[in-house]
């Protein structure tokens, strides 16, 4: 701790204290978490380590960034850069009940989402994905921090069971006490966009029990209509009761109206890097290392000669690959007899434009399907009052046609003697207005 001063204590929580010091050596201002190690086993002193070091390999514009660890006097410290706009939970209360705007709420959750992606990516848990743990740079870039309690999977089966989390964003399946698994992260993720859309925690209670009953049902208030039909249905689907049923972080960022605003955010290359780690860990193929330029050949001009196959290659990444059992990659095939000796030219696309209109348009159509939905259900509303109003017509008739009956079979009872056997009394009857009625047309339609 002798190169740094320490400034203020500005956190503490289930890691530790989280600590604002100043660097004597470059002046700069940054955050050391302080964990008291001194009590710990040797197997979770290891365990500690091993999680600083994953927090070391941590690389991401998008991610509060580490600077080193040591430890000194029983305790580990791990120096992170300070980021001075705050957290964002601090910035959503600043609102004061001013709703952000959608592009705003938008462009902070592609970020939240490209730091997820990173973690998860490398089979990693955040486990603590909540507001307070969002913080924004001085230029506005959002960072998503505080790894203190990340555990890495060793295996792409293996589930971390515990239940450490902030109340507010505990997902279902952690209240039911099942193990904790990405898409819990998921579930959380969901809560924050819940926060920034209406400045609320999207599950509130006076009590603990209270709470973990509102999370277990899985409903919350709405929305406002305000914002797209697309964010408040991303919203719904984070929100789903089972974990099965979220979507992952990669397929939230394949949505047209979320990937078209990644690339605001990274460097083409980095898009390569990010987007390719996932593409090419799928299918396993293996990199082959790319060829050197002839001497004399320029660097640019030896890439504009290989065949762009991936999105990727015109950002300069080496995109050559090898399936297994494949002969050589540069055979040439003979032309055929019956192949046209001039080809028609193919169009040039871009794979990127083309991936994004066909989210747009995968949107556009299940938008289409809501309103079909929507306007066959009040069809059928409307049908089926239409139907009540006809039964009730027809019962009124069924009334009125008895009622004139019975006034009929009284005049003809009482049309020998002069006498009225069941004289009509106004005061007492409650209706004697329409039984007169009723009397005088039997008697007019009997004469």
């Amino acid at each position: 701790m002798e190169k740094y001063v320490r400034l203020q204590k500005i956190g503490e929580g289930s890691f530790g204290k989280a600590i604002l010091v100043k660097s004597t050596e470059d002046g700069r201002q940054y955050v050391i978490k302080e964990i008291n190690i001194s009590r710990m086993s040797n197997k979770e002193r290891e365990e500690s380590r091993r999680e600083v070091a994953v927090l070391a390999n941590m690389k991401h514009p998008n991610i509060v960034q580490y600077r080193e660890s040591f430890e000194e006097n029983g305790s580990l410290y791990i120096v992170m850069d300070y980021c001075e706009g705050g957290d964002l939970f601090k910035r959503i209360n600043a609102q004061k009940g001013i709703l952000f705007q959608e592009d705003q709420i938008l462009d902070w959750f592609v970020q939240i989402c490209l730091a997820l992606k990173h973690v998860h990516d490398r089979k990693i848990l955040h486990r603590d994905i909540k507001s307070q743990n969002i913080f924004l740079t001085k230029d506005g870039t959002i960072q998503l921090g505080d790894f203190g309690i990340a555990r890495v999977l060793n295996s792409t089966v293996e589930l971390a069971r515990t239940c450490i989390g902030t109340p507010y964003y505990l997902s279902p399946e952690i209240c039911e006490n099942k193990p904790y698994n990405n898409k819990s992260d998921i579930w959380a993720l969901g809560c924050v966009l819940y926060e920034m859309c209406t400045l609320k925690h999207a599950f509130e209670a006076g009590n603990m029990k209270n709470l973990v009953l509102k999370i277990i049902s899985g409903s919350f208030p709405p929305v406002s209509l305000h914002y797209s039909y697309d964010l408040r249905n991303l919203l719904s689907q984070l929100f789903k009761r089972n974990p099965r049923d979220r979507p992952s972080v990669n397929s939230i960022l394949e949505k047209g109206f979320i990937a078209k605003r990644i690339e605001k955010f990274l460097s083409p290359q980095l898009i390569a890097e990010e987007f390719c780690l996932k593409t090419f860990s799928k299918f396993g193929a293996q990199p082959v290392p790319a060829k050197r330029p002839a001497s004399g050949q320029s660097l640019a001009s030896f890439v504009s000669a290989q065949k762009i196959t991936k999105p990727a290659a015109k950002y300069g990444v080496p995109l050559t690959y090898k399936k297994f059992g494949d002969k050589k990659l540069h055979e040439k095939k003979p032309l055929q007899k019956h192949k046209q000796a001039h080809q028609i030219p193919v169009k040039k696309v871009n794979p990127g434009e083309e991936r994004r209109k066909m989210f747009e348009e995968a949107a556009r159509k299940r938008r289409l399907e809501f309103i079909e939905k929507e306007k066959k259900q009040k069809d059928q509303i409307s049908l089926m009052k239409a139907e009540q109003m006809k039964r009730q017509e027809k019962e009124r008739l069924e009334r009125i046609n008895r009622a004139r009956e019975q006034g009929w079979r009284n005049v003809l009872s009482t049309g020998g003697s002069g006498e009225v056997k069941d004289p009509v009394n106004l005061k007492e009857d409650p209706e004697p207005q329409m039984r007169i009625a009723v009397l005088a047309d039997a008697f007019i339609a009997a004469w």
